[in-house]
């Protein structure tokens, strides 16, 4: 199962059971509201149920003046703390369509490697 954060957060613990992986997207261009989203994905990533699920983060709206690049949002959500997990980190546009597809390969060549 493939855990998207899309629904309204009181209903994601619904998802965790069997969860392999996480598609975490980050508005890059929101500088504000980062130190929200670092506390929230590492939120997500302490639930038991999720302990073993591969992790792709897409720094998206990298089409707007201003946005953080991954390396940028990389540290700001701390991904360098995450050891126990493989992750990635991919800059998105969704709007134009790139990076996406470059990581969802990325995480299904992850998930068939075996994950974390």
């Amino acid at each position: 199962m493939l855990f998207l954060v899309c629904v309204p957060r009181p209903y994601w613990r619904c998802y965790f059971p069997n969860t392999q992986a996480i598609i975490y997207v980050v508005d890059s261009s929101d500088t504000d509201r980062l130190v929200t989203a670092k506390e929230e994905f590492h939120s997500i990533l302490e639930e038991d149920e999720l302990k073993g699920a591969v992790v792709l983060v897409y720094a998206n709206k990298q089409d707007l003046p201003g946005a953080l690049d991954d390396a940028a949002i990389t540290e700001s959500l701390e991904l360098h703390k995450i050891k126990s997990r493989q992750w990635a980190i991919f800059k998105t546009s969704a709007i134009k369509g790139e990076g996406l597809f470059e990581g969802l390969n990325w995480l299904s060549n992850a998930l068939k490697s075996g994950g974390s």
